[in-house]
């Protein structure tokens, strides 16, 4: 077990490099530019362009993949240690021109990318493959490509859109990255940062959850301007991308992406409408529980704790905790645990500076790191164990090329799922009345963001695309749709609604569409231990390897190997009956 530690503790980064005005920093960065270089060179001298036909495929393609994926292998690290920086203090002008002088550098990778793809997409793939181990072990890079370079603009136009990222999108998020993480307010007389403000939405005082809401409403209606024209700006160029690249809606280009097909998104949506209804008695019960008698819930209330949590979650407790429960499934499971604890991969108190929310992003080898902004709750513990698990992912890749590691977020959120759930499992273990009713609350209040808020960022995400297909919209008009989306989904089951909510997440900022694989993970995670009940035995060693190979084929098909039909309504709907059971005895506890 490992020893408890009483400080909430710092990542580590001198593993990488001193410091990023290191030689040993500069020394990473010139060698990753080299092999850039070295990159374009070499496709220039194979002719790697849209319709050159090769004279020997076989032995071009295995030196263009090869070099690809050591460019890739080298700039994993780099990436990584300068972001670990600018996550934590964005008030770093270092870290601040270290990014921006890696994404420079950076930028003709993307041309490179989009040559490799268009260039594959005129090759016999199929005869490569027959031909080539290299090309069978990278089968699904190759669909991939294909399907890429169906929907590819003019090579000049293409590099031009890879040009422009920097001071289009990428500014574009950065800004508002910058901007919310400066924020500041006032609650209870204390000056605090807005994530520290986002944390008050559980605090156990109904009257302090309510100021924070209202707090936090008047710091975002203070950056509604600079952050309106971010977002603006960001659809706007991905709808004239889109329509220039021949795809027929925002939606379209997210499913190759993400390995999934049309049908299996709509048979998880219309799952997930049929079960609005079930999470509405859910918000039902917690508002009769905290004493609302109209029975619907205020938004500062959704996330209170409902229940006699027994405890308060120290760090080093729930560092306990989670390495004991992820025992309970395997000891690879809790040794990895151990070691991420023992070795300071998490970045774990909220402060001044640094960015919400939580994530997990690899390191070095099977290394990750972990951000946090840990409050002493269940849901933070449960959080914790979600991060790890994406870390745990990261572990099961790292004998992968870089390419075969690229996972969609579909898959990528299978893991963390299921760490999830082994904790939640854990955390009901021996538990009673009030104690149990706060263990099934985190619970369910988790799900029902992934499942219904999540929702409802899909259906304000398509709006906002349809609508700026026509001109820029107002932030009183983004917050119209933001609303209208919201009453779709929570239905009247909520008295007040969180209109700024498309300022909060950052996932609007980064890609198109970054939430409905946040249901599929979700549900598929369910979906998954369920069979780890069933078969416990010979789960564990099939599902390791399950998690080695979520960039190497396409959904549907890796989820047929565990009898698992995703194009199937009926699967998504036996997902969401373990939720609906746990809603059962949710109202049942609170009568």
């Amino acid at each position: 077990m490992t020893a408890i530690r009483s400080a909430e503790p710092h990542w580590r980064t001198d593993d990488l490099y001193p410091a990023l005005d290191s030689v040993q920093y500069e020394a990473a960065l010139g060698e990753l530019g080299a092999t850039l270089t070295a990159l374009g060179e070499l496709f220039d001298r194979l002719g790697i362009v849209k319709g050159r036909q090769s004279a020997d495929p076989q032995a071009d393609f295995e030196q263009a993949l090869t070099a690809l994926n050591a460019l890739l292998e080298l700039h994993k690290p780099v990436q990584a240690y300068v972001y670990a920086f600018f996550s934590t203090d964005s008030r770093s002008d270092l870290a601040q021109a270290r990014l921006s002088e890696l994404t420079t550098l950076m930028q003709p990778l993307s041309t490179l990318s989009t040559r490799f793809e268009a260039w594959l997409g005129g090759l016999d793939l199929d005869a490569l493959r027959a031909a080539c181990e290299l090309a069978r072990a990278h089968s699904y890079t190759l669909e991939r490509a294909r399907y890429a370079a169906q929907h590819q603009m003019s090579p000049g136009e293409e590099e031009l859109a890879s040009e422009l990222a920097s001071s289009g999108p990428e500014a574009w998020n950065k800004l508002h990255g910058n901007l919310s993480s400066l924020l500041m307010g006032e609650v209870n007389g204390e000056r605090l940062p807005i994530t520290a403000i986002r944390n008050l939405a559980s605090d156990p005082s109904a009257a302090t959850r309510a100021e924070a809401y209202r707090t936090e409403l008047k710091l975002w209606q203070g950056a509604e301007i600079s952050l309106a024209a971010a977002l603006n700006g960001i659809k706007g160029r991905v709808n004239v991308l889109n329509r220039r690249r021949g795809y027929t809606g925002a939606v379209q280009p997210t499913l190759m992406g993400n390995s999934i097909d049309v049908q299996t998104l709509s048979a998880m949506q219309r799952a997930v409408t049929s079960s609005f209804p079930d999470f509405r008695r859910y918000f039902a019960a917690k508002a009769r529980k905290l004493g609302h008698a109209d029975g619907r819930l205020p938004w500062s209330d959704l996330f209170a704790p409902v229940g006699t949590a027994g405890r308060a979650w120290s760090y080093p407790e729930a560092t306990e905790f989670v390495e004991q429960s992820f025992r309970s499934y395997s000891e690879r499971l809790g040794d990895f645990a151990a070691r991420a604890f023992r070795e300071d991969w998490l970045d774990v108190p909220a402060r001044e500076g640094k960015r919400g929310g939580a994530f997990c992003m690899g390191w070095q080898g099977g290394d990750s790191r972990i951000l946090l902004n840990y409050n002493q709750s269940l849901d933070s513990v449960s959080t914790l164990a979600h991060e790890l698990g994406h870390g745990y992912h990261n572990l099961c890749l790292k004998e992968r090329t870089p390419l075969q590691a690229q996972t969609p977020m579909t898959l990528a959120e299978t893991a963390s799922i299921f760490c999830e759930t082994i904790i939640q499992g854990e955390a009901l273990r021996g538990v009673q009345g009030d104690e149990r009713l706060y263990v099934l609350e985190t619970s369910l209040m988790g799900q029902a963001q992934v499942v219904v808020d999540i929702h409802s960022r899909f259906l304000f995400e398509s709006a906002v695309f349809e609508a700026r297909e026509k001109r820029d919209l107002s932030p009183a008009e983004l917050c119209a749709l933001m609303e209208d989306a919201q009453r779709a989904t929570y239905g009247d089951a909520l008295s007040s609604l969180h209109p700024y909510m498309w300022a909060v997440k950052p996932h609007y900022y980064g890609s198109s569409f970054y939430n409905y694989p946040y249901t599929f993970g979700l549900l598929f995670g369910l979906g998954l231990y369920a069979r780890y009940r069933q078969e416990p035995g010979s789960f564990r060693a099939r599902y390791d390897e399950l998690l080695s190979r979520t960039g190497m084929g396409d959904a549907a098909t890796l989820a047929a190997e565990f009898g698992i039909d995703t194009r199937d309504e009926a699967f998504w709907v036996s997902s969401l009956d373990v939720i609906r059971a746990n809603i059962a005895e949710y109202e049942g506890l609170v009568g």
